[in-house]
């Protein structure tokens, strides 16, 4: 099935639709539970989820959803789906229960295993942004039209590190120790959701070791970004992270702004 690149703003209008479902709930008292994967859910992930379920089977009614709130009943049929839409209605679920603003709605397009589609939406901050491998990545600032954004080359005399605000951990902190033994200056800035990634297709961050687990629907989307801004989002074995895995989990990941550089998940580059 070909996609046309006129898909984009129609998918950026759902993703914001749903961002204002969201913010519904972000600005009211609310509550939350506790799933079985001791990860939180709110009312607000479950209404995005049927908002963008319901617009993407609309819109393109011969390809398949999947998101994180209904992974489990659809099982491992989906490794069978040449192409499907991969969403996570609330990226950031305790970045949004902490009221700080560093949440998204990730959605994305799968096929033959890898993302060729992406949208990350803010909806705090009314950002989005969004790629088409071969086309290009974007950013999009409220009703302002979007402007073409780009990975950048890495400068040895400082870089930018990008670590996840709730899971660092010791093996991030050796990268940036390692990594300051080949940059002069290593800056670290912590964030939450897919921000992370979209800070290094946005040329703001030079790398995001990702040293721990995530779910396909957390990374999809931003990888899409990352890759048409100019990026790489690979494994340990150099390769790009890929979708449609037995596992829904990812492995560990780098995410490299300048895909000259040949870094290692130590920090070490060569």
């Amino acid at each position: 099935m070909d996609i046309s690149p006129k898909i984009l703003p129609k998918l950026v209008g759902i993703a914001h639709e749903a961002g204002r479902a969201i913010l519904s709930v972000y600005e009211s008292d609310f509550d939350f539970e506790v799933k079985g994967d001791g990860s939180p859910l709110t009312i607000a992930d479950q209404k995005a989820d049927i908002l963008i379920t319901e617009h993407l089977n609309a819109l393109t009614p011969d390809i398949p959803v999947l998101s994180e709130e209904t992974y489990h009943k659809v099982g491992d049929a989906r490794l069978d789906w040449p192409m499907y839409w991969l969403i996570d209605p609330l990226d950031g679920t305790k970045e949004f229960i902490n009221k700080n603003g560093e949440f998204t709605v990730n959605i994305a397009l799968i096929h033959n295993k890898q993302p060729i589609i992406g949208v990350v939406h803010t909806p705090v901050k009314d950002i989005s942004h969004f790629a088409m491998r071969e086309k290009g990545a974007f950013l999009k600032h409220g009703e302002r039209a979007a402007t073409a954004i780009h990975t950048r080359s890495l400068n040895k005399s400082q870089a930018n590190l990008v670590a996840s605000r709730s899971h660092k951990g010791e093996a991030v902190a050796q990268f940036e120790q390692n990594l300051a033994q080949h940059v002069d200056q290593v800056d670290c800035i912590s964030m939450g959701s897919s921000l992370k990634l979209c800070l290094v297709a946005e040329g703001k961050a030079d790398f995001y070791p990702r040293l721990g687990l995530t779910s396909e629907w957390d990374t999809a989307a931003a990888q899409c970004i990352v890759e048409a801004a100019g990026g790489k989002v690979i494994d340990e074995q150099g390769a790009a992270l890929s979708y449609s895995k037995a596992d829904i989990l990812n492995p560990w990941f780098l995410v490299v702004g300048d895909p000259s550089i040949n870094i290692n998940f130590a920090g070490e580059i060569g």
